[in-house]
């Protein structure tokens, strides 16, 4: 690739992390082998709030050249954005984000554009929706009344002329549009129905969300799903002939739509047969594999051992003693993370610690909501014992955390050596914790110090989360539905590795089905079953790996470094990124290609 390739990431974490494309974009853009590739980068998102001022529309470490909301110019591009405004009736803002990864040193600013749509002009909208039906088979009037359908549909004509105004849309250019998920596609759509420039498309699958909708509604979760799935793709069955009509789901219509981009980039195997799974014409789309990064940095067992006790002190200084084993789970609480399975495993690890004599805490940070504020938690806190004891509630327990702590409370009044402690906060230091958190405790603690990270989701399309305690030593425990694990295979070429355990919850045991029709009936009662027989196992590995000396300690550390130097954003730019974009820059953009019978 030529210095001339301009890669635009269209997606609604333009200017913040809030998921796994935030992270994403956090690894390509400060690693030497995409900044090398690529020559100019830049991120397009609807803007989502008028309110504030200029100096917080582009996040931390955005620099606003241009707005015409708080009448900012500070860019040569101001005459041709104020001519897109008046034509679409829209506002722009303009500048650039930086981003820094201190460990390696690397640091990049791309471009950013947010367009405020929410009183664009029609026409123009109604013309690309208009096409969307005759040439993609999109019924966009079935949609429209979702926002979350709306307004990225609307973003894209002026996102197209913003390109041009910009010159990132010159004929004979390395031009890719690279749509991160659903939100994405109308631009990429729009740019492929473009005559007067030659952009190239590429659809980013972080997801295939009309799938995980199926594995969380349903009772038997990645349990009956993947045996499903396996068994349909025998017999030639998409989605929609097993699990009924998809259409009535607009993300199910753009993500079908990906299939006409001239490449799609997968963040795991099984993503990659989800998506073959959509719909037959799927088999003739471009799909590669594309794993997400882990973090690589190597510490030594003295700094692992200073961010261990620092942990143990918290948990001294909630409950009273200090535990030989931290666990932890970093995470979000939502169903996917299959969070109730953590605590099948940890009742067989307490039966198991109460022969050994043997203690352990289990740190669930994760929350539903944003940031408490400090006064909230100080105040929870020397009430009532917060985040040992909670009530409902704000500023304390939402829907869904009250729900998780249920579960929290009935395991804890039954265990002897394994508690768990449930903080509901976003972060991880004294001044978001309270005041019993050691005042030095840092973020990367929670990371450096756990002995084993549990991520056993029912979906997950690949898990960064999971695989951050890696580098650091960690046991990290991840379902079989993980995608990193395709990426931890492929680096050890199948052989075991002593900081990886994985749950197999697909993995019907006793139960001899293998006709669709029965697959399809796995429910909660078989699926509590197979989970009750799989935690047992894993706690037993859990028990057997868990270090007991300073030199197995080295050991664990040594060799979760090596793994984690093999999968970081580096390897993945370099070895899969790079080269799907290669491949969507050397299709000839003329060609019409259309995938539909």
């Amino acid at each position: 690739m030529s210095k001339g390739i301009t890669a635009v990431h269209v997606t609604h974490e333009a200017i913040g992390k809030i998921g796994g494309i935030g992270a994403v974009l956090d690894g390509l853009f400060t690693s030497r082998a995409y900044t090398d590739a690529v020559g100019r980068s830049i991120l397009i998102s609807p803007l989502f709030s008028t309110e504030g001022d200029a100096s917080n529309r582009l996040g931390p470490g955005g620099e606003v050249l241009y707005s015409s909301i708080d009448g900012m110019v500070k860019t040569s591009y101001y005459p041709a954005f104020r001519k897109i405004e008046e034509l679409y009736n829209v506002n722009i803002v303009y500048g650039r984000r930086t981003f820094v990864d201190g460990q390696a040193g690397m640091k990049s600013s791309p471009e950013v554009i947010l367009i405020d749509v929410t009183q664009i002009e029609k026409r123009p909208v109604n013309e690309l929706k208009g096409r969307m039906f005759r040439e993609f088979g999109i019924r966009s009037n079935l949609y429209e009344h979702l926002w979350e359908y709306e307004q990225y549909v609307r973003l894209a004509p002026p996102a197209i002329a913003a390109l041009k105004a910009i010159g990132a849309a010159e004929r004979d250019s390395s031009t890719i549009i690279i749509s991160h998920e659903f939100m994405g596609m109308p631009t990429a759509l729009a740019a492929k129905l473009d005559s007067t420039c030659d952009f190239r498309t590429v659809f980013y699958a972080h997801e295939v969300a009309p799938v995980r909708l199926i594995v969380e509604k349903n009772s038997g979760h990645d349990t009956m799903f993947y045996n499903v799935m396996k068994q349909a793709r025998k017999m030639n069955l998409s989605v929609s002939e097993v699990f009924g009509d998809q259409s009535h789901f607009f993300k199910y219509a753009l993500v079908d739509a990906s299939r006409y981009c001239d490449n799609i980039l997968a963040v795991g195997d099984n993503i990659v047969e989800e998506l073959r799974f959509m719909a037959p014409e799927f088999s003739l789309a471009d799909i590669d594999v594309s794993y997400n990064g882990v973090p690589a940095y190597e510490i030594g067992l003295a700094e692992k051992r200073r961010s261990k006790e620092k942990l143990q002190q918290y948990c001294e200084n909630l409950l009273g003693y200090r535990p030989d084993f931290i666990f932890t789970h970093v995470t979000r609480l939502v169903m996917s993370k299959g969070l109730w399975r953590d605590l099948r495993v940890l009742e067989h690890i307490d039966s198991e610690f109460a022969a050994l004599g043997s203690s352990a805490v289990m740190l669930v940070l994760s929350t539903e909501i944003g940031i408490r504020r400090k006064r909230d938690i100080y105040n929870m806190e020397a009430t009532y014992n917060w985040p040992v004891a909670h009530h409902e509630g704000m500023p304390d327990l939402s829907g869904g955390e009250a729900s998780f702590y249920t579960g929290v409370q009935e395991f804890n009044a039954k265990s002897r050596n394994v508690k768990v402690i449930f903080i509901n906060q976003f972060g991880f230091t004294r001044d978001r914790c309270g005041a019993r958190m050691p005042h030095d405790m840092e973020f990367m603690d929670i990371r450096k110090g756990s002995d084993v990270e549990f991520g056993q989701s029912i979906y997950e399309p690949f898990g960064i989360a999971q695989l951050e305690a890696l580098s650091f030593g960690g046991i990290c425990v991840i379902s079989n539905v993980c995608g990193c694990m395709g990426f931890i295979k492929a680096v050890t070429d199948g052989a075991q590795t002593r900081n990886v355990i994985v749950a197999d919850y697909t993995n019907l045991g006793d139960y001899n089905w293998s006709d669709l029709e029965d697959l399809q009936q796995i429910n909660k009662e078989a699926r509590d079953h197979i989970e009750r027989n799989v935690s047992e196992k894993v706690a037993l590995e859990i028990c057997a790996r868990l270090p007991k000396n300073d030199d197995e300690s080295s050991k664990m550390l040594r060799s979760g470094f090596e793994l984690a130097r093999h999968m970081s954003w580096e390897v993945v730019a370099q070895d899969y990124v790079v080269k799907g974009l290669e491949k969507a820059i050397d299709k000839t953009h003329d060609k019409q290609v259309r995938l539909r019978a």
